[in-house]
């Protein structure tokens, strides 16, 4: 699936991934290829992904929202 992650100031992120975990605002929860869609509002923490060749990488985020849409994700982080 495809992740963009952007902040205001610029693109931290994008490429494919296998599985993005993300800091919900009501608990962690974690994204796999062809998820429901859904919208959800982020708390300061890390997101965690994996690529296609399963390396981990992680990204600190102040909170934000995230999208998922047709094996699409998009997260607008602070």
């Amino acid at each position: 699936m495809q992740l963009d992650i952007v902040s205001p100031d610029s693109k931290i992120f994008s490429g494919e991934v296998s599985y993005a975990q993300f800091p919900g605002t009501e608990g962690s929860f974690g994204i796999l290829n062809d998820h429901a869609p859904m919208i959800s509002t982020l708390k300061e923490g890390q997101i965690k992904i994996k690529d296609t060749q399963e390396k981990e990488q992680l990204f600190d985020i102040n909170g934000g929202v995230v999208e998922v849409l047709n094996n699409r994700v998009i997260v607008l982080a602070e």
